[in-house]
């Protein structure tokens, strides 16, 4: 008899979401029935709310104009607006075509737990090599310097 009852039991449980829903549905409480709305508390609370409603105005920021007249004058700046575009689509498409190679390899069985130890074990290999030891850390820190220097061009 329990064994029938709780199979029937995790059946519905398994075909809840096939079962009709009922319209409306009665709820019966062993509390009597109480109106909201009519208590004085209630309605103090409603013109609390009203009161506040009426302290809290939405004011106009002075940075958003500043914000899109700057950004204008950027734009107009641009001598070649064309490239920036393009620039900017083929930003856009790389990251979509990222987020689609990642999705396919997070959906094979067991190549993200591979990627997962690989990115650990290069950690662990990065930390030793730079970060544990003081001179490890200045070399990486020359290393910086130097690609920044390269970046900008003033190498």
């Amino acid at each position: 008899m329990a064994a029938a009852a709780s199979t029937s039991m995790a059946a519905a449980a398994v075909l809840m979401h096939r079962l009709p829903a009922a319209k409306f549905a009665a709820v019966f409480s062993p509390l009597p029935n109480r109106q909201y709305s009519s208590s004085p508390q209630f309605r103090q609370l409603k013109e609390t709310t009203r009161r506040s409603r009426l302290l809290v105005k939405a004011s106009s920021s002075d940075e958003a104009p500043d914000t899109f007249t700057d950004l204008k004058e950027k734009w107009d700046a641009i001598e070649n607006k064309s490239t920036v575009l393009t620039y900017g689509g083929g930003a856009i498409v790389a990251i979509w075509l990222a987020s689609v190679v990642v999705g396919a390899v997070n959906s094979v069985p067991l190549l993200p737990k591979i990627l997962e130890l690989v990115g650990l074990g290069y950690t662990a290999w990065f930390v030793y090599r730079y970060l544990l030891f003081k001179s490890s850390r200045k070399e990486l820190v020359e290393d910086i310097e130097e690609l920044k220097k390269k970046i900008a061009g003033t190498e």
